[in-house]
């Protein structure tokens, strides 16, 4: 709960999830669809939670700049965005099809 009461970005995620939602509910995915949106909604609020756990982590163990705090934080968000590029893509994937049929 604490992600999602005060990380922007979590709210963000979740919203696009439940957009997604609506769109394969309008679109009738199939079961193998749905189970694939449904793993990249799930990893990607997972990935969310872990990129802010490690920024935390990261804050609590240093007040400090610190180069290797910076590439720790700075890795954790690239892996959220790769994962949200590639559900983006999948996404596309899935759902382009539909609207021209």
């Amino acid at each position: 709960m604490t992600g999602i009461r005060k990380e922007r970005n979590m709210k963000f995620h979740i919203a696009a999830g439940l957009a997604v939602i609506v769109v394969g509910l309008l679109t009738g995915l199939s079961s193998t669809e749905w189970v694939l949106i449904i793993m990249l909604i799930g990893g990607m609020l997972a990935l969310e939670l872990m990129n802010t756990a490690i920024e935390r982590t990261v804050d609590l163990v240093t007040d400090e700049y610190h180069p290797l705090a910076k590439q720790a934080k700075d890795l954790a968000a690239g892996a959220v965005f790769i994962f949200a590029v590639a559900s983006a893509i999948i996404g596309c994937i899935v759902f382009i099809p539909k609207w021209f049929s």
